[in-house]
């Protein structure tokens, strides 16, 4: 595609649609978790993958990179979290430049209050509404998508 050339009216509509489905279930999603458990959606991406690893330790680099993140947002955000008492920020035993991000136990005890309505909204409002085969498709287009951005992208490619 060449500079200046627009999307087409079914392109727009297309690209409209997934900007407000993101949009509205970003809300969804941030309600619920507000509800059930005290956490934004934010809170929640980094104590996914803190609750999925050995001990709900990981070191701080390899949590930025696993969410995608900036140094900077990622240490806003943790010094957040740790003043709220879900994580809290230990030293490296193997390399003292290094820094490990702890999930707490009252981290560990709000995202396993909000995760199973989290599953039900993300079930409700993404998946219901499709088929099985339609599922599969989204997946394909995703991955293809994803690819594209990685092959592009220097850097952006996920864990």
């Amino acid at each position: 595609m060449g500079r200046g050339q627009w999307l087409n009216e079914q392109e727009a509509h297309v690209w409209h649609s997934f900007l407000d489905l993101r949009r509205r279930i970003e809300s969804v999603i941030n309600q619920q978790l507000s509800e059930d458990a005290g956490l934004s959606s934010v809170d929640y991406e980094l104590l996914v993958p803190l609750s999925e690893a050995p001990d709900g330790v990981l070191r701080f680099r390899e949590l930025g990179r696993m969410v995608g993140w900036e140094r900077s947002r990622l240490s806003h955000q943790v010094r957040r979290m740790e003043q709220r008492g879900l994580v809290q920020r230990e030293d490296c035993a193997t390399d003292a430049r290094g820094l490990m991000i702890r999930l707490t136990p009252t981290g560990r005890a709000a995202i396993t209050a909000a995760a199973p309505e989290h599953v039900k909204v993300v079930r409700r409002y993404f998946f219901e509404s499709l088929t099985e085969e339609e599922v599969a498709t989204l997946a394909d287009v995703y991955d293809r998508l994803l690819a594209r951005i990685d092959s592009d992208v220097p850097g952006s490619a996920a864990p």
